[in-house]
């Protein structure tokens, strides 16, 4: 079967890189070529913000119910869709098909949804100043975006960013990961096919050192929401700087999973086993490091270990398949060293850290590997400090609510954490504790799009969700009227 050719898509036509270079990128689960990308750089990005801040003056005076309609109907045409999305993702990243279809695909309709429906209900402030007039505010598109979106959720983060910056009378210039591009070539046709009108979202395919960089660089781009690891945050943080630009940076994690002897011990199990390992460990909200506290931590491990080696790994088109495989022979790679410097620091694998030697044909070369757990390192230990982002996690146990909270904090990352406890006040008092943008309770991976998404420390850098992104997507004005 011949690859699949992408294209950029500017002024909402296909074309072709300025350079007429393309790269291969790769089906995880087979570890051959799929599709050939564009290998856009500074001239195609050029390109899409001639066409983006030609569309702006029109799209930022398009009426709130417009720009909610179309919404809509591009949330009603990926429904339509559906399938051929989730086939698409499931095969370009390595993700079960299960997941693509119960959780990706569905989430990236419901975020044209969502923002169609708070853009429609937004409430400015207005008050009197008394003796002088009238007081209100407005908000104001700032103008063309730059929105960079990570591999591990492609089409789900990618739709979280178009969704606010569009509804806000914005326009776009999209740079979705080299990795995973397909299913944000075929949101290209649908986006086109709602009636948005050309210029306001543009595709521009390629790497980040090229096609990226050239986005974070334009000097007339005025906002980048990025959303990937934190080294390249610090160099959109650097290039940006010059250019005064606004930036939203959803970056790393090195989550806490802490286990308390008083949890509902079944349900923090089977939570954790899926905080652990679901799209194959990666998510950024990922609890990679297990916390458990002592009196139930053998118990604990036995039961976590006797989980992970019944979940499946193998083919990602599989509806029973739990694990499909990593996104890269690069990633692989990496990943896979971090379980040997586990062991060179004095931990045990105990279970998983291999590719299943039971894939074979297709799938032997397809970048597999097994849910590990690693025990007996202590909290100093690269493996418990830095992101692996894959099928990893540590287990530790812990004497002491102080203890853990500790070292929890203990961590140049603040993204999320979870807590398990039936004593409510242990809860909040730990929550309030937790140094993490997002802290859940007897839970994991329960988004209220409603509330504020980022992370502290090196996690991030500024809030989104509900009127956080209207914040971001938009600048405030005061209005001041004389009687």
């Amino acid at each position: 079967m011949s690859p699949t050719i992408i294209d950029n898509f500017i002024n909402n036509e296909f074309v072709k890189p300025t350079e007429g270079a393309y790269f291969d990128t790769f089906n995880p689960a087979h570890g051959v070529p799929h599709a050939q990308i564009p290998d856009s750089t500074k001239p195609d990005v050029d390109l899409a913000y001639k066409a983006a801040s030609a569309a702006f003056p029109s799209w930022s005076k398009t009426s709130k119910a417009e720009r909610s309609r179309i919404l809509y109907k591009i949330a009603d045409l990926i429904d339509e869709r559906q399938d051929e999305f989730v086939r698409a993702e499931s095969k370009d990243q390595g993700k079960p098909i299960s997941l693509a279809k119960t959780v990706d695909i569905p989430r990236a309709a419901h975020n044209f949804r969502f923002f169609a429906g708070r853009i429609s209900h937004s409430v400015e402030e207005a008050g009197e100043l008394e003796g002088v007039g009238f007081s209100y505010t407005q908000r104001m598109p700032i103008g063309v975006a730059g929105l960079i979106s990570p591999w591990n959720l492609p089409l789900y983060l990618l739709t979280w960013k178009i969704a606010p910056c569009i509804a806000c009378g914005n326009t776009a210039i999209c740079k979705p990961s080299e990795f995973t591009s397909l299913t944000a070539y075929l949101l290209c046709s649908v986006l086109k096919e709602a009636g948005l009108p050309a210029g306001v979202v543009n595709m521009v395919f390629g790497t980040g050192m090229k096609a990226g960089q050239a986005l974070v660089e334009h000097p007339r781009i005025p906002l980048i929401s990025f959303t990937g690891g934190t080294v390249t945050g610090a160099k959109i943080i650097a290039n940006s700087a010059p250019h005064f630009k606004k930036l939203s940076l959803e970056l790393g994690g090195k989550n806490a999973n802490i286990v308390f002897a008083d949890c509902d011990f079944e349900k923090a199990l089977t939570t954790s086993l899926r905080s652990s390992f679901a799209n194959q460990g990666e998510i950024c909200l990922c609890g990679s490091r297990i916390f458990v506290e002592r009196p139930i931590y053998e118990k604990f491990l036995r039961g976590l270990v006797d989980g992970a080696k019944k979940l499946k790994v193998g083919d990602p088109s599989a509806p029973d398949t739990d694990l499909g495989a990593l996104v890269s022979k690069e990633h692989w790679e990496k990943v896979r060293s971090y379980i040997d410097l586990g062991v060179k620091e004095g931990g045990k694998v105990e279970c998983g850290g291999e590719k299943p030697a039971s894939l074979q044909g297709e799938f032997q070369n397809g970048y597999f590997l097994e849910p590990t757990i690693i025990s007996g390192l202590t909290p100093s230990c690269r493996v418990m400090r830095e992101e692996i982002f894959g099928p990893v996690v540590t287990i530790y146990a812990f004497d002491t609510e102080e203890e853990v909270v500790q070292i929890a904090n203990d961590s140049e990352y603040g993204l999320s954490c979870s807590i398990w406890t039936e004593n409510g006040r242990r809860a909040r008092r730990v929550a309030g504790d937790i140094q993490a943008g997002t802290v859940w309770v007897n839970t994991w991976m329960a988004r209220d799009l409603r509330m504020p998404f980022g992370g502290m420390k090196k996690s991030g850098l500024g809030r989104e969700g509900g009127d956080h992104s209207l914040d971001f997507y938009t600048e405030l004005k005061t209005i001041c009227l004389a009687d």
